[in-house]
């Protein structure tokens, strides 16, 4: 894991004493193995702060997967791919460029399109996902804190802690369901080069975070305390309001 975008320097996270300037948009970062709840977790972050079924163009509160920055397959790798001998989970296999473009552009308030990836085709699909100015976005992923100058941009970092036992079987059950593969090819994938990446890559990131989460999804006190930590840092201030006429729709949601 050599490589000068892992070094050890991290920016601190902005104060809570009420002089200090909170980020708009408030970046967050939400890093753990495969199948540990990370998807899971940001959903019910969404969910309590009340932007669950609020229209796009209106959220206040937005998911985006590292997954979706999956580099395009070569041809050779494609075959490999097919035959579960591709490594997803290595950092080679993420457009690494896109992903903090992607994030300084929508630190800056722009409109920015993820990609959205085919997981049965292994390849980006044609159409996107637009992602509009928004308070608080949530970046999940395997490698989210392996990436130096990617890890230096979230103001908190959360990591979804779950037991090798319980992820495994949550990546079969995902994988036969949603992926349309054997179990064969997932045992073989997971042992040769899931828990190895696992192990080398995205372990070691877990001394970055600012709160590890036990148990993913499950642990209700930890993510109410999360959630919570967030309410307080977008109530608006004297010196730190919104115009947009539908802040109040998840600032002030009572837990």
């Amino acid at each position: 894991m050599a490589s000068s975008r892992n070094e050890p320097s991290e920016r601190s996270s902005p104060r809570l004493n009420g002089l200090d300037r909170i980020p708009k948009p408030f970046l967050i970062g939400v890093a753990g193995g495969t199948a540990s709840g990370k998807s899971s977790v940001c959903a019910k972050i969404m969910d309590q702060l009340g932007q669950a079924g609020v229209d796009h163009r209106q959220r206040q509160v937005v998911i985006i997967s590292q997954d979706a920055f999956y580099k395009n397959l070569t041809p050779d790798q494609d075959i490999k791919a097919k035959r579960g001998e591709f490594n997803f989970d290595h950092p080679e296999a993420f457009d690494f460029d896109g992903m903090a473009q992607a994030l300084k552009d929508i630190a800056a308030g722009k409109i920015v399109e993820i990609p959205e990836y085919d997981y049965v085709n292994n390849c980006r699909k044609d159409s996107g996902m637009k992602i509009y100015p928004v308070d608080v976005v949530l970046f999940e992923g395997i490698l989210v804190f392996y990436f130096k100058e990617l890890r230096e941009m979230f103001h908190m970092k959360l990591f979804v802690d779950t037991d090798p036992d319980t992820r495994l079987s949550r990546r079969v059950l995902r994988d036969i369901k949603e992926r349309g593969r054997t179990l064969e090819k997932i045992l073989h994938q997971y042992t040769t080069l899931v828990k190895p990446a696992f192990e080398e890559f995205c372990l070691p990131t877990k001394k970055y975070a600012d709160v590890i989460i036990p148990r993913g999804a499950d642990n209700t006190v930890a993510i109410d305390l999360i959630v919570q930590h967030i309410q307080e840092l977008l109530r608006p201030t004297k010196t730190n309001k919104r115009t947009r006429h539908n802040s109040d729709s998840f600032v002030g949601r009572p837990h």
